[in-house]
């Protein structure tokens, strides 16, 4: 049983909270307080916390390279570039990673658009291209499919 009736009071923020007595004398606070973070770790408010910003998307590093691939595949194929040694040397890159590149070309025309589909949230990127290699080097589609699918799921969403 309650001595006494319960009784409102006002905070510092101007929230109301309610103030009731236990029979066994304790004073037990009624109201809304929120966990929050800040410089010094965790402490508690009565003011909700600004809810998180939206995240932000872009699409995904390897959905980049890829379009970069198909791009720089057109381009020869206009006649822009003699081969592939040519476009390295007019845009600064190695012929290696001009080889890296449009190897990407050779992925199975479904991986390649789930690729293109793939977005980085607030900066996690979906897959790595170390990961992305271990399908290229593979020249069956469908084995290319199997490999894909043993890939680690963050690696192939």
């Amino acid at each position: 049983m309650i001595d006494a009736p319960p009784r409102a009071c006002e905070t510092n923020e101007g929230t109301a909270t309610e103030e009731i007595k236990s029979p066994s004398g304790h004073r037990i606070f009624t109201g809304q307080i929120f966990r929050v973070r800040d410089r010094h770790g965790w402490g508690f408010t009565e003011k909700a916390p600004m809810p998180p910003p939206d995240p932000v998307r872009r699409p995904a590093r390897v959905a980049q390279m890829l379009a970069l691939a198909h791009r720089l595949q057109a381009a020869i194929d206009r006649g822009d570039f003699r081969d592939r040694a040519d476009l390295a040397r007019q845009l600064g890159f190695t012929r290696a990673r001009v080889s890296q590149l449009l190897d990407l070309l050779m992925l199975a025309p479904d991986l390649q658009e789930r690729i293109l589909d793939l977005e980085a949230v607030d900066g996690v990127e979906p897959m790595a291209e170390r990961a992305l290699r271990t399908v290229v080097k593979i020249e069956g589609w469908e084995e290319q499919r199997t490999e894909w699918r043993n890939l680690p799921l963050s690696s192939r969403l």
